[in-house]
């Protein structure tokens, strides 16, 4: 392989490894917190379900940030390397400030200015974005309201029930973490497989867009090591962080409500973020219970990251290309 194509796997496999650092206090945070399982069951059991996520639900995703966004034309190494480190240092520095921002946002954000400089505005498909924009925001609003019927609906069946219960739903997140964790991994890990196979393609290497069993086996492994290493850093800073202190019933209900949102995005092929997804999920829990649970004036935070992070990312890419463009 050439230079310039080792360097945009490394940089994609880079981009895998901080996107499951960046999503580890959401994915592993109430597990922890609930005190349901000890940080480092709870992030040996999320890794590896990570890993093994993408070998099982496919590649529609990868499918969709490979040929659903761009016309492939308008796709070369250049843009694909603008579009990674716009990624890369948007997710480093929502990271250091602890804002709450989505990896997918950033990575389409990437795409959108490094391809639009590239080729002009006629380079993007329209009903591909639209169709990609709709998953990114409409998912946070369905985690919200799923998140707080399904709560409604276990308080109702529980209602006699003795604080035994509480055990229940503290065994009971190994499962729902596991399938958190393989959700996880078969949408975010599938976003950095479009772009290695999408860049493999355009390097000659590959004839159709198919994506290699090797491309799937490393971006896998990067976001499970990521999320791995990324847990550590927050273990001790996840416990009732974000709006409220979690109880087993909560951690029980955030992840059956993340893994059915983010599985069922995977299936359709929609690139949804697993942050949002896991902080509107335990806004809406929240707010089943009471109205004031919530520190609401912490989902501002969300709110801007939510609006601002596409095209922030859209506009620096652009930049980074027209700076690449002179200078390289």
């Amino acid at each position: 392989m050439s230079p310039s194509i080792i360097v945009l796997i490394v940089l994609a496999l880079f981009f895998s490894f901080m996107n499951g650092a960046h999503d580890s206090r959401n994915i592993v945070s109430t597990m922890i917190s609930s005190r349901a399982y000890s940080p480092r069951v709870a992030l040996g059991l999320t890794a590896l379900a990570e890993f093994i996520g993408p070998f099982i639900f496919g590649s529609v995703v990868a499918q969709t940030i490979g040929r659903g966004i761009i016309e492939s034309t308008a796709v070369n190494q250049r843009v694909l390397l603008v579009a990674l480190v716009t990624a890369i240092l948007w997710n480093l520095l929502t990271w250091f400030i602890k804002l709450p921002s989505s990896s997918s946002h950033a990575l389409i954000g990437g795409l959108l200015g490094a391809a639009s400089m590239n080729a002009g505005a006629q380079a993007v498909q329209v009903d591909g974005l639209f169709k990609i924009l709709i998953s990114l925001f409409v998912s946070p609003i369905l985690g919200f309201f799923i998140g707080y019927i399904l709560f409604r609906i276990i308080l109702m069946l529980s209602r006699k029930a003795t604080p035994r219960i509480n055990g229940f739903f503290r065994k009971a997140q190994i499962v729902t973490g596991i399938a958190l964790g393989l959700s996880h991994g078969s949408n975010d890990g599938q976003k950095t497989m479009g772009i290695i196979t999408l860049a493999l393609v355009t390097g000659g290497y590959l004839s159709t867009f198919t994506i290699p069993p090797w491309v799937i086996a490393l971006c896998a492994l990067a976001l499970a090591l990521g999320t791995t290493v990324g847990g550590w850093r927050l273990i001790h800073s996840v416990g009732g962080i974000l709006f409220y202190k979690i109880r087993p019933v909560d951690g029980f209900t955030s992840q059956v409500t993340s893994a059915l949102v983010i599985l069922s995005a995977s299936l359709v092929g929609g690139p949804v973020s697993a942050t949002q997804i896991m902080n509107s999920a335990i806004m809406g829990i929240g707010a089943a219970e009471r109205a004031n649970k919530v520190r609401w004036g912490m989902v501002q935070d969300i709110i801007i990251a939510w609006l601002l992070t596409i095209p922030a990312t859209t506009f620096v890419s652009a930049g980074i290309y027209l700076l690449a463009n002179r200078f390289l």
